[in-house]
């Protein structure tokens, strides 16, 4: 069980994220902006972050950048769900400080995979 922060803007991608989180045994929060991920983060300090990328203000791609280059939040792992699909927003993400990135519509396997790969199990 870890305890994930999801980031989006979409009421319906942050239920459908949360129920398969929930369902897997996860403690779930939430952050509709990056802005507020970036100060809630810093405050919960969850085990990992799952990081929209398209979003009004500050975007996925600008947070993770804050979230990976602070000492403070360095060691929590980002991982970019988001629907551009392209393999320059894949490798643009990774350079931001993303540890993984997944398109949408995620398949609950590969979410739950990828936050095991990330924290180590």
């Amino acid at each position: 069980m870890a305890r994930v922060m999801i980031v989006d803007d979409s009421p319906t991608d942050v239920q459908n994220l949360r129920g398969m989180l929930q369902k897997a045994g996860h403690i779930v929060s939430e952050a509709t902006t990056g802005e507020d991920a970036i100060a809630r983060v810093r405050a919960e300090k969850p085990d990992v972050v799952i990081m929209d990328v398209v979003m009004p203000g500050v975007n996925g791609f600008q947070a993770t950048r804050t979230l990976s280059k602070d000492p403070a939040t360095a060691h929590i792992p980002v991982i970019v769900v988001s629907s551009k699909s392209q393999e320059t927003d894949r490798v643009w993400a990774l350079r931001q400080g993303a540890k993984e990135y997944l398109v949408k519509p995620v398949k609950e396997a590969d979410l739950l995979a990828k936050i095991n790969i990330v924290l180590g199990r």
